[in-house]
Order: C-alpha cells, then sequence, then structure tokens
C-alpha cells in the first residue's frame, strides 16, 4: 500500500474520495466505480495504483490512523503534566468528533470486515491495540497502580463515547469526567 507522502496527487484524491465514500455511506456499499467517478480518475488509475479496493480500503484506514494518532500525540505533548496526559486521547477524540459524526471509522470497519486477514480489518484492529498500549505506557508514566487494568478501563471508555457519537446523546463529556476520575482515583499520593 503507498505511503501518503508517496503518493501521486491521484493517488491522494482517490484516498480522499474513498474516505468520504467510505465513512459517510460504508465500506461494503460503495465500489470502485464511485470511488473512481468521485475522485475524477479512470477505474484503471485506481487499480494501478491500490490493486484492489482491499488495498484502498486499507490505504484509507492507514490515512486516517496516522492522522488519528498523530493528533493523540499532539495531546499528549501538550498536557500539563503526567497524570493528565493519561486522559490526553480523550480530548483528542473530542477535537476529532467536531469533524467526524459517524462514529468511530475502525469499529465500522471491523463490524464491516470481520475477516482478520483483511489488510484492513488489521489496520482497524492495531489502532485499537496501539490506543490500549498507549493508554497503558501513559498510566505507568503517571506512576499510576495497575496500568494494564486501567488501561483496559480508558479504552472501554473511550470506545464507548465513539460508539454513542452518532446517537443523540452527550457522552463524550461524562466519558472525561469519569476517565479523570479513575486517573486521580489511582494516582500517587491518593491511595
Amino acid at each position: 500500500m503507498p505511503e501518503a507522502q508517496s503518493m501521486t496527487p491521484a493517488g491522494r484524491r482517490i484516498v480522499a474520495a474513498a474516505e468520504e465514500l467510505f465513512y459517510n455511506r460504508g465500506i461494503t456499499a460503495v465500489g470502485v466505480d464511485l470511488i473512481a467517478e468521485h475522485s475524477g480518475v479512470t477505474k484503471r488509475t485506481l487499480y494501478n495504483r491500490f490493486g484492489s479496493k482491499d488495498h484502498l480500503v486499507a490505504a484509507y484506514l492507514a490515512e486516517r490512523d496516522r492522522r488519528w494518532r498523530s493528533l493523540v500525540r499532539e495531546a499528549v505533548d501538550a498536557s500539563d503534566g503526567p497524570l493528565e496526559a493519561v486522559t490526553a486521547p480523550f480530548e483528542a477524540l473530542r477535537v476529532w468528533s467536531g469533524t467526524n459524526t459517524r462514529g468511530c471509522a475502525f469499529i465500522n470497519a471491523l463490524a464491516e470486515l470481520p475477516d482478520p486477514s483483511h489488510p484492513a480489518h488489521r489496520i482497524a484492529a492495531d489502532q485499537k491495540l496501539w490506543l490500549l498500549d498507549l493508554f497503558g505506557e501513559l498510566a505507568t508514566a503517571a506512576g499510576c497502580p495497575e496500568p494494564g487494568v486501567l488501561a483496559t478501563r480508558l479504552l472501554v471508555l473511550h470506545e464507548g463515547a465513539l460508539a454513542t457519537q452518532p446517537l443523540p446523546l452527550e457522552t463524550l463529556s461524562a466519558s472525561i469526567d469519569l476517565a479523570r476520575a479513575l486517573v486521580r482515583s489511582g494516582a500517587p499520593g491518593r491511595r
């Protein structure tokens, strides 16, 4: 799969069109004809660049993952200290949710692509495992007891906020408050 930096302008247009269509309409509902039309390229160009729809789906998710991880890292780096850094992915989610209103593209992809050998399934699953590991690393750096347990709890809260995003509910603020309470309750000096 081509790296975003090495993509031609046509390749970037294809991925951008695929992202809009896959995210808004669903992966299985969108065919390569529609993506080619929306990106202004021929099907031949699409296939020459990506080889298959499966690899295009993987490229779309890889690009979203790259942007998401960058936003999370920025939020972690902007944190006031190690305890605040543990919940920084929730602050990143607040920013991300402003323009991504159909929930999590990775959860959606996992639901549509249940085969673990599908290249896009692996990218979506790896994104969730990366976030779990990040929560664990941040909890360890903050001196939280049982960082693995805390990381799992934070991931479940984070994913719950994502899963309820398309509903007419405001769960993100409550999830952030609960995440901060979980981190504070186990913070060094608070036991």
